[in-house]
């Protein structure tokens, strides 16, 4: 059971490893391109077609028939990857129940954003669990755990693709020591959680009066979707990559400053945010040199 592409490897991987995926759960196909006329399907479902696999795409997981439907495969173990909350007849269904990957190292980072909250608060490790569900999200007792190191430059993108080639291998782990009967399950210490709650685009600008190293945090973690944003000359402003200074200066937060060649920068608390590569409303995304090089002439 999944969705993004996060989910591809580890259903991949139990492909390769000579698993019997009876059947492939996901979303159903979206309208999206250019004027919402094209009908996208998930990249799990373009992997299940092109594997040859069952697909089924319930609206409603509460559904009798999509239960009926489900029950009807067999399986002897779901794992869901990267998808939604399930309700407790479908993942209490299976007799061996259902597994979960989750990105972060449980308990910390509960929730749908775990890779971009770990990247904004300046995390420098992450990571994966798998576990067994139960009702309350993201609380299942935890199987396996493998960490993973966030660099000091590194987008939550850059994180997600290395991320989810190491879930997979967590997954393939998880399965075959579920099949063999040898595994010792952890109970999660709530005491330790913490929330990793979706992120909206509304709440991507940017309050340059923070410290620079929180500006710059927050600018990779939410790159490259849902992108942290600011306005100049009344414009949205992508900010995609940046590069941070930390230095002395009376500028005001906020306040932009460039030498119309090669620098652009932002004042923040205690330093500057220089853009790397940015998207401008109405225009296309590039380096900082393009864009200056047609701003300069506005």
């Amino acid at each position: 059971m999944g969705t993004p592409e996060f989910a591809v490897p580890s259903l991949a991987l139990l492909q390769e490893s000579g698993y019997d995926i009876v059947g492939v759960i996901t979303a159903t196909d979206k309208r999206g391109g250019r004027g919402g006329k094209q009908l996208l399907q998930s990249a799990v479902k373009q992997y299940a077609l092109e594997a040859g696999l069952p697909i089924l795409q319930p609206k409603n997981l509460k559904s009798p028939d999509f239960q009926a439907e489900l029950r009807a495969l067999g399986a002897d173990l779901q794992v869901v990857v990267a998808f939604r909350m399930l309700p407790r007849a479908v993942w209490d269904m299976p007799p061996l129940g259902t597994m979960n990957l989750h990105g972060s190292l449980l308990p910390q980072y509960r929730g749908a954003a775990p890779i971009h909250w770990a990247v904004i608060n300046g995390e420098t490790e992450t990571g994966a669990t798998t576990f067994l569900l139960k009702h309350e999200i993201d609380t299942g007792d935890m199987l396996l755990q493998d960490r993973l190191p966030i660099g000091p430059e590194e987008t939550t993108g850059e994180v997600y693709e290395r991320l989810r080639h190491l879930g997979a291998r967590l997954v393939l782990r998880s399965v075959q020591q579920i099949e063999s009967n040898d595994y010792t399950l952890i109970p999660q210490d709530a005491t330790q959680a913490t929330k990793a709650p979706k992120i909206h685009t509304e709440t991507c600008e940017i309050d340059f009066d923070r410290t620079t190293e929180a500006v710059h945090n927050f600018i990779r973690g939410l790159s490259p979707f849902p992108v942290a944003w600011t306005t100049l000359d009344g414009k949205k402003l992508k900010i995609y990559r940046a590069q941070k200074e930390v230095s002395k200066h009376d500028h005001p937060p906020g306040s932009w400053h460039s030498d119309y060649k090669r620098s652009f920068k932002f004042a923040t608390r205690d330093g500057f945010i220089h853009l790397l590569d940015l998207q401008l409303q109405g225009r296309k995304r590039m380096g900082v040199v393009d864009f200056l090089n047609g701003f300069k002439r506005d």
